[in-house]
Order: structure tokens, then sequence, then C-alpha cells
């Protein structure tokens, strides 16, 4: 996500067949249902048809924009959703909160294709709680016949010359994420001084370049070339360079937010073991490669990474370098207070 993410977080309807109508039994087909609350776009809707014929248990499939929304849901609805898929810090806030199960991994035999670079991370050091679903990072996808230097900083985002020629994330933790790098910070400071510097660097770079805050329009606007920098997830740089091959992706040497979405099963599911049985069939090798080719992520599943064609094997936006992703960091919860300080320090970035 990023979600965080939102990949592509539309409310539509991916199957009629599959619609989310409710979480009631009465559509429930002959081995029950699950309840799959998910971004919009992300997963193959094929799959949901594959294993509903495979294994007889009906998927309602409903959808979020953000995390934040899919939490306030989970936490309102206890009981009502088999499987959510939040990202890292959402996984660790859930976990602290207690919202979500212990998954039974005796019942998911394809959890053995999940790479150990992406276990006992974080948010989720025991693994426990979740399953690595996608992967990423965050960079700069540019014009390389606008930006002739090269893109190694996130100092070129307050660059003069590219005035008006600029898109950032409408995303708080994203972007000042961004502004606490450039301040010399970590993503996940606490600190009150530290998040205003990266506040005020932030304000200045309204300034300077006058960017304009988007989240999932700058994936066609780019594509159509309406500016020539602009910050994104690294599967909407894929999309955007599969659309527009004449766009480079970057990931800035002083680091970036590597990110996780994962499985997770809420508390008090109403179909552990249904959930349990999706969970298995998504790591399946050829599952995996089904739904990473169709979202444009990077995937977690070794088996289906051996599976693709070596140019996207080979491509430093999907699967960067040990070194690159060495300079990244993986978003963790942060507190409500701090959080508080964050959202208002982004609400005065918007505001000037």
């Amino acid at each position: 996500m990023k979600i965080k993410k939102s990949i592509a977080c539309v409310s539509a309807v991916l199957l009629a067949s599959s619609a989310f109508v409710g979480c009631s039994g009465s559509s429930a087909g002959e081995n029950g249902t699950i309840n799959v609350f998910n971004c919009g776009d992300y997963i193959d809707p094929s799959l949901i048809n594959q294993f509903e014929k495979e294994t007889g248990i009906k998927v309602n499939y409903d959808t979020y924009d953000t995390n934040e929304i899919m939490y306030q849901k989970v936490k309102t609805n206890p009981g009502t959703y088999d499987i959510v898929v939040p990202s890292d810090y959402m996984i660790e806030k859930m976990i602290a909160e207690d919202m979500v199960e212990n998954i039974d991994f005796s019942n998911i035999p394809n959890y053995k294709y999940i790479g150990e670079d992406y276990k006992n991370l974080s948010y989720d050091p025991n693994n426990e709680y979740s399953v690595p679903y996608m992967w990423g990072t965050i960079g700069i996808i540019y014009d390389p016949s606008v930006v002739t230097e090269p893109v190694t900083s996130w100092n070129i985002l307050w660059d003069k010359q590219y005035k008006d020629n600029v898109y950032m994330f409408n995303s708080i933790r994203d972007t000042m994420a961004i502004g606490l790098i450039k301040t010399g910070s970590s993503i996940n400071s606490t600190n009150a001084s530290e998040i205003e510097a990266a506040k005020n660097a932030l304000i200045a770079q309204r300034d300077a370049t006058n960017p304009v805050y988007v989240v999932d329009e700058v994936k066609d606007n780019m594509i159509a070339g309406e500016k020539a920098l602009a910050t994104v997830w690294s599967g909407d740089a894929i999309y955007i360079m599969n659309e527009n091959p004449d766009l480079k992706y970057a990931i800035p040497e002083e680091g970036s937010n590597k990110w996780f979405d994962a499985l997770v099963i809420p508390k008090g599911a109403p179909n552990k073991s249904g959930a349990e049985a999706f969970i298995n069939f998504l790591c399946d090798p050829d599952n995996a490669l089904k739904n990473v080719e169709y979202i444009e992520y990077s995937t977690p599943n070794t088996a289906a990474f051996e599976m693709l064609d070596e140019e996207t094997k080979n491509n430093p936006a999907a699967y960067p370098s040990e070194e690159t992703l060495a300079r990244c960091t993986i978003f963790t919860n942060l507190n409500s207070e701090t959080l508080k300080l964050y959202e208002s320090a982004f609400t005065d970035v918007l505001s000037n």
C-alpha cells in the first residue's frame, strides 16, 4: 500500500461475483466465506476466482484507500474481516493493540517460499502475526530530457531551476520522511525540534519549487509529461516507466524508506482457517508470480522472483542493490503525541 503507497487504491469492484456484500454467512460457499479488506487494485482479480474454484471458499472483497482508514474500520468493527493488508508501521501498531491473531504457520506450508530477508523485520520480529505480501522503496521519478544532471540527492527537489516542475506525496509520513532526511534526521524521529526543522525545510521547498502535492494522479500526470520530477513509490515508478520508457527512477544516496505490506488476520476473524488457506494460496509461487506481474511491485517470494523475466529481476527500481537497500529504513509506529506533531507540521507545510 504504499497503500501508503496506495498503488491504485480505487474503490472499484474487482468482480461482481466477488464483491463485498456484507459479512453474513448467507452467501457462503460450501467451505465458508472469507472477508478480505485490501487496497483496491492490490491483487490480480483472477486469483480470487481461482481460489474460490479450488477451495469452495467464497471471497468477499472490500477496499480502502489508506492504512488509517483500514485501521479505524477494523478497530470499530471487530470480528468483521478475515484478512487485511497493512503496511509495516500499521502492523506494529495493530500488534501492540492486540488487534491481530497469531498465524498458525502449519496451515501455510508455502511460507517456506518467503525469503529470509523479509522475515524477522522490526514490525513483527518473531514472525508471529504477518506474512509479507509486497515491498518497495520511495524515490524520485524524473524526465532526463529536462533533468540533465544526475539525480542522486533529495536536494534536487529544492532546485529553483525546477520551479513549478515538481510533484510531492500528499502523504504525511512519506513527505515528512523526505524533510527529515534532508535535515539529517531519522525518518522515524520523535524529536520535536527535528520534526520542526523538517517542516521548515518543506516550507522552504514551497518557495523554491512550488511543488504540487498528489497521490495517484502522479502516475497519469508523469506519463503525460506534465512535470519533470516526482516523488513516487517504486511500484508506481515501474508502472509509469512501462508506459513512458523515457523516464527514470532514482533512490537518493542520503537514504530512503523501504516499506513492506503484509497479510494479517484481525482479532476475532470469523474464518481464521479460511484466511490461512487464502494466505497459503497467495504464497504459492505460481500464484505469487501472477500477482506480482499484475501489481508490478516487488515480491518477497523467492520462488516467484526466480520465475520473473531477466529484465524485471535486474531492474534496480524493483529490486535495488543490497548497498542501496542498506541506506533505506523501515517506518516504525509512532506514539500518538509524535503523530500529532507530524500532522501539525504537515498541515503547516500545505497551508504555506
